[in-house]
Order: structure tokens, then C-alpha cells, then sequence
């Protein structure tokens, strides 16, 4: 089973936005906000949307050379892990 997601309404962020973004920001996990019973937009930490954006371009770069290896294109192993190693790398600065 999924993890339950954290909602909340757009009325009750209203109420207390410091609340809402103090829980974003300390347990760095997304919240749904909800209007009129519907989902209608996620906030996030700056920290896990840093980290979400690292980890969608590392994983275009992997389907990137997918394409390229079906294709019999492609670059040699020490090229792609300096790549990768410099992508990491500034995932953990």
C-alpha cells in the first residue's frame, strides 16, 4: 500500500499558512491542497524539490542513453561516469 499523502484545504492554509509551511519545511513531505473537495495543487520544501528536480534529470539522462544504445549510438563508460558523478555531486552540496 502507497503512503498516505498529508491534505490539506485551501481554507485551513489560509487560516495559518507559517503553520502549514513550518510542517513542510520539518518533515519535508508533500501536502495536496485541496479546493472545493478536489486536489488542486501540492506544496513542497524547498530542499525535496531540489532533490526532486535532481532526481527527474538523472533519470531523463538514464532515458537519454536508452534511446542512444537502442539506437547504436553512445559514449564511452568513463565520459558518462564523470557525468554521472558530477551530477551527484551537486546533489550533495
Amino acid at each position: 500500500m502507497g503512503k498516505l499523502m498529508n491534505i490539506i484545504t485551501v481554507s485551513d492554509l489560509r487560516q495559518d499558512a507559517a503553520k502549514v509551511l513550518k510542517r513542510v519545511k520539518d518533515s519535508r513531505e508533500p501536502i495536496v491542497i485541496t479546493q472545493r473537495g478536489r486536489a488542486a495543487a501540492v506544496m513542497l520544501s524547498v530542499e525535496a524539490f531540489e532533490q526532486s528536480e535532481r532526481d527527474r534529470e538523472l533519470l531523463c539522462l538514464l532515458a537519454k542513453g536508452e534511446r542512444e544504445i537502442e539506437a547504436g549510438e553512445g559514449h564511452d563508460l568513463d565520459s558518462v561516469l564523470a557525468e554521472a558523478d558530477a551530477i551527484l555531486s551537486e546533489g550533495s552540496s
